[in-house]
């Protein structure tokens, strides 16, 4: 039986999630660089300008100007102090006390270097059991712990978002081999060169899947994905319902990641 969880706790995930946002917008955009509105087919994104060092700007994608929150960040722009020993404290009590799911150690370092790297700003969104394991948090509930075992991180992106953000996340190979140096790139069944999947020598998997409106003949093969870090994507029917209109939340792990998910009423139909 689902049980909710007690107000005091309810209002502690509310706080984490938005300290741990805060944290991530932080250290992503300092107070040395400027906020920069672009128009790009009828529709205006945020972008962050940042002096590289050498008389030029570093230019990184940030997110629609239609996204409420991303927005309201833009005009009230400062940094922010971390407050990483109380979020950790937060994250021990809603595990401890609560009965709030939290992943394997592994997982949790996994979706944190991921977040670091810039996946959720270049609006990745994080998919299957990993992602399962937020609801508990985002709807105030107890979930069984048996039914959300897992041994893969599976993440998704839009493959016309992957196409247009011009930013893109550091090499993804080095950034799981920075976790694990056994990491390797799993070829694809249809024989091409491109990997959407990563696993190490224990077996762990860390996968990438996409949209895939077009043909049925891409269903069989990884596409580019240029916003990746020189991943590909396993292209996959009515991925752009799940991820279409997704939620942030919080991984309950180290001080709390924020991750974004897919809308739970996706499931609901």
């Amino acid at each position: 039986m689902i049980k909710q969880i007690d107000l005091m706790f309810r209002t502690m995930v509310a706080e984490l999630q938005q300290r741990a946002f805060d944290d991530d917008w932080a250290e992503d955009f300092p107070p040395s660089g400027r906020f920069v509105p672009v128009a790009v087919d009828g529709r205006r994104y945020w972008y962050f300008d940042q002096p590289d060092g050498e008389g030029g700007q570093k230019r990184r994608y940030v997110g629609p100007a239609d996204d409420p929150v991303i927005s309201e960040r833009v005009e009230t722009f400062k940094g922010e102090k971390s407050d990483y020993k109380a979020r950790r404290k937060f994250v021990s009590t809603l595990t401890r006390e609560a009965g709030l799911i939290a992943p394997d150690r592994f997982t949790g370092d996994v979706v944190q270097a991921l977040a670091k790297a810039g996946l959720f700003r270049l609006r990745g969104v994080l998919i299957g059991t990993v992602a399962f394991q937020c609801y508990s948090a985002y709807l105030g509930i107890r979930l069984p712990s048996a039914a959300i075992l897992t041994g893969d991180a599976d993440l998704a992106q839009d493959f016309a978002i992957s196409a247009e953000v011009a930013d893109s996340l550091p090499p993804i190979l080095d950034l799981l081999k920075g976790l694990d140096p056994t990491f390797r790139a799993v070829p694809h069944i249809s024989g091409s060169p491109r990997s959407h999947a990563f696993r190490n020598q224990t077996g762990y998997r860390v996968e990438f899947m996409t949209t895939n409106r077009g043909a049925e003949e891409y269903s069989d093969k990884p596409a580019n994905m240029p916003a990746l870090g020189g991943a590909s994507a396993e292209p996959l029917r009515f991925m752009d319902f799940l991820i279409r209109d997704p939620v942030r939340s919080i991984l309950l792990h180290g001080a709390g990641i924020s991750v974004v998910i897919p809308d739970p009423c996706r499931y609901a139909v």
